[in-house]
């Protein structure tokens, strides 16, 4: 299993960034996805989901109407939009399948946002 991610950076709070996540290693549209970040100090914290053919998604309260998950299983592609960006959305992203664990499968990617 492999999955990378990508994406992140740093922006001023308001900001922008579209995270992906590129899956190989095992039958991707098997799985339903997560996010899950984590922020400095603190644990993991799932963030969005969605269900194998897109039919559903969902998020944690303090994303909705700012994230917005996606999916392209031709492509095995996993994606976060994240619009409206807080400072309390810094951490480390990452996309992990759903299987009853929220702990990462790959080398994550930092989300910083600071003015």
């Amino acid at each position: 299993v492999q999955l990378v991610e990508s994406g992140g950076g740093s922006v001023q709070p308001g900001g922008s960034l579209r995270l992906s996540c590129r899956a190989s290693g095992f039958t991707f549209d098997l799985y339903n996805m997560l996010w899950v970040r984590q922020a400095p100090g603190k644990g993991l914290e799932w963030v969005a989901s969605i269900t194998r053919y897109s039919d559903s998604r969902k998020y944690i309260d303090s994303v909705k109407d700012r994230f917005i998950i996606s999916r392209d299983n031709a492509k095995k592609m996993i994606y976060l939009q994240m619009n409206n960006l807080k400072p309390e959305d810094t951490g480390m992203y990452y996309c992990v399948r759903a299987r009853g664990s929220l702990t990462p499968e790959g080398p994550g990617t930092q989300v910083t946002v600071s003015s």
